[in-house]
């Protein structure tokens, strides 16, 4: 009974320190300095380029060269993948500015996956890729990921971090008649995973747990906590 009463009261006091924990710093209060500095998004990414932009930041838009020929196979998780990915996009296109004598404050590089059952999905190859890996998504639970690196210059000096959001995304049965209706429309073709929930896709979304927008290709609330520990 003592003891009950012991793990009790050390699970009242967590839940104390979780309800009770400082809050976290965010981007928000640095608009205003971010507004004049000079934020490269290294992808050609509409999604991405409109949430940063809905975030109150004034981006270039350049996208990477980057040949995303990596093996998901040689990671141990998909995050460390779309890490990876994303790292490759920024540091070319950073290394291709500053060729031309360029500098900007930030670089952003971003790459997202779909991971079921063992399988990281990318952009499908072709109309039967995307029919088989829907198929393989309906009805069931997958994960989303996104992985981003940042470069923020000081000087001569540059700073790099990274880190990776995750999202679960539940799908509802689909029919192979309604597969093929939501790939007749070409939306799955240039989407990882083969769909995009900011769009068609939605219908096809029974629930989600995560951030939203992560779905979409970038996790702003992440992303604005860690860009905040930069400045």
């Amino acid at each position: 009974m003592i003891y009950l009463r012991f793990v009790a009261e050390r699970c009242r006091e967590a839940h104390r320190r979780k309800q009770f924990k400082a809050p976290t710093n965010m981007i928000i209060q640095h608009l205003t300095k971010l507004r004049s500095m000079d934020i490269v998004l290294a992808s050609g990414s509409p999604r991405r380029k409109e949430i940063l932009q809905t975030a109150g930041l004034s981006i270039r838009i350049i996208p990477s060269h980057f040949e995303e020929t990596l093996d998901p196979k040689s990671f141990a998780n998909p995050w460390e993948y779309a890490i990876a990915t994303a790292k490759g996009k920024a540091e070319e296109v950073a290394e291709r500015l500053k060729g031309e004598g360029q500098t900007p404050d930030f670089v952003i590089g971003a790459d997202t996956c779909v991971y079921h059952e063992g399988i990281i999905y990318g952009k499908p190859k072709d109309p039967k890729d995307a029919f088989d890996t829907l198929s393989r998504l309906s009805g069931k639970m997958h994960q989303v990921y996104t992985g981003v690196h940042l470069i923020m210059h000081r000087g001569d000096n540059s700073e790099h971090i990274n880190f990776h959001e995750g999202t679960s995304v539940k799908f509802a049965p689909l029919s192979p008649e309604i597969i093929q209706a939501y790939i007749d429309t070409r939306e799955p073709m240039d989407k990882a995973g083969c769909y995009g929930i900011q769009a068609l896709g939605s219908m096809l979304v029974e629930s989600i747990d995560g951030d939203y927008f992560n779905v979409m290709g970038f996790p702003i609330h992440r992303f604005s906590v860690n860009l905040s520990k930069l400045l």
